[in-house]
């Protein structure tokens, strides 16, 4: 296919081989990537929907983040081979345009934005809803309002600041995290709660797999942001290899912190058959446990990280996520040219991350005033993240199994199909409401598609410049890109 580059610029390392230009600024190291990642995911993440989780799996709600995990590191692995094959930002948007084709690509990035553009508009709004339970007299909106604002200052700063931010943020979530495992061990070793077992792993009266992939279906939003670290590539110093160890590194570490603070709560529920029976109304499940193993003080630090890790350190990788995935696509005349605008001394996609502030400041907003909006936004996050990850798995297999031949049937056939299985069981088994609604708006995405190739913007990504029957399409997609 004319959109798809030759292995050999591939393998030449660089983006100027695909037919673009270097703009951002490459300074982040392995390191970086990997905070970046478990700061997107948040260590203590649980924290907010423990009480969700814990209704939905029957109380299993360790064995949701086993599944969880595994099924998000197969999504991790294809990350990593179509990362190595086309270093650029743009994430799955690339990856499926680049191995099928330019009009799935386009759909790819349409269904994702659901995911990138408004995850940070629900982490805005759990955290606000947060910091108004511990102070009642600052209305949600206005912290709100006060997220916005300061994320955006710090991204558009620069990507260095960013990350230099993720770490110190990094380092007081584990923190806040160590604090509450140690509590609470001990507390279960003194008598509290109902001690240690297995329940949280495995339930004889509860279990059912349909019940609890229908948890992992919710669990999965705290493994979400992993595959943020796929749209720095083009900021990413090291090898291209770093993208993907990077991604399967931040699974490991949080999936396991997940596993071992989950289990911990669960066994300090007070009383497991009204939480399944009742569900978590207020979101304080995990709260409630903290308090039953050491009493209010411990149950106002974990409601404070939560608010901080989901406010600001999640929030600010998310908006730098999102940006990268606008400018990508604006890049590739997918979207509006200005949003393909690099600030000229920062090199961060200014205009891209001040409309990302807009719709999450507008959407923080909205919701706010709502009582379904957290539920809302969630369902359409995780249904947008989850069938654009259905489409990375094809797109290993087309990539490297159809087209080059490769004889890698573990990483380029087994590992796919059985990611895009366990995957399209959460999906069937997901909420109907976020079906409903994700099927809406993939229509919506393929009404566009069909409006921009009617007016000859057909999708279409830049190409190689190393052959001479591709030199003056790159040149030109260069000279576009400017």
């Amino acid at each position: 296919m004319a959109d798809t580059p030759t292995p050999t610029s591939a393998s030449s390392g660089g983006i100027e081989s695909f037919g673009y230009r270097q703009e951002l600024r490459r300074t982040l190291t392995f390191t970086d990537l990997l905070v970046y990642g478990l700061v997107f995911m948040v260590p203590i993440a649980p924290f907010g929907i423990f009480g969700s989780v814990f209704q939905g799996s029957g109380g299993m709600v360790a064995l949701a983040y086993v599944l969880g995990m595994v099924a998000m590191m197969f999504t991790a692995l294809s990350y990593a081979q179509m990362s190595r094959a086309f270093p650029m930002a743009g994430s799955v948007y690339t990856y499926a345009g680049r191995g099928i084709g330019a009009p799935v690509g386009f759909l790819s990035g349409w269904m994702i934005l659901l995911d990138y553009v408004l995850v940070p508009g629900l982490l805005y709004l759990i955290a606000g809803v947060a910091m108004n339970s511990l102070v009642g007299s600052v209305p949600v909106w206005l912290w709100v309002v006060g997220f916005v604002l300061l994320n955006t200052v710090v991204n558009y700063l620069g990507i260095e600041t960013t990350a230099k931010v993720n770490k110190a943020v990094l380092i007081g979530e584990l923190v806040v995290l160590a604090l509450f495992i140690g509590v609470g061990v001990v507390a279960l070793a003194g008598g509290k709660g109902r001690g240690f077992d297995l329940t949280p792993l495995y339930n004889g009266h509860t279990f059912s797999w349909s019940l609890v992939f229908g948890a992992v279906s919710i669990a999965v939003l705290s493994f979400l942001g992993f595959d943020g670290i796929s749209t720095l590539s083009e900021e990413n110093r090291d090898s291209a290899k770093a993208i993907g160890r990077s991604m399967v590194a931040a699974l490991l570490l949080a999936g396991t912190l997940f596993i071992v603070q989950t289990w911990v709560a669960s066994l300090l529920v007070a009383d497991p058959d009204a939480l399944i029976r009742d569900g978590d109304p207020n979101g304080t499940a995990f709260y409630d446990a903290a308090r039953t193993a050491a009493g209010g003080w411990l149950a106002t630090l974990t409601a404070a990280a939560t608010a901080v890790a989901w406010g600001f350190a999640n929030s600010l990788v998310a908006q730098a996520a999102t940006s990268r995935l606008l400018y990508a696509m604006a890049r590739d005349r997918q979207l509006p040219s200005f949003l393909a605008r690099i600030h000229p001394t920062r090199r961060v996609p200014v205009n891209a991350t001040l409309l990302t502030a807009g719709v999450s400041l507008v959407l923080g907003l909205y919701t706010a005033s709502r009582d379904d909006g957290i539920t809302l936004l969630s369902t359409l996050v995780n249904f947008g993240a989850l069938t654009t990850f259905l489409v990375l798995h094809v797109a290993v297999v087309v990539h490297y199994l159809v087209r080059q031949r490769s004889k890698d049937y573990w990483r380029h056939l087994v590992a796919p199909v059985l990611g895009f299985a366990i995957l399209g069981y959460v999906v069937v088994n997901a909420d109907i409401a976020a079906q409903r609604l994700g099927f809406v708006w993939l229509l919506i995405g393929a009404i566009v598609l069909i409006g921009l190739m009617a007016t000859g913007r057909a999708p279409r990504l830049a190409v190689a410049a190393d052959t001479a029957d591709t030199a003056d399409t790159a040149a030109t997609a260069t000279e576009e890109n400017k």
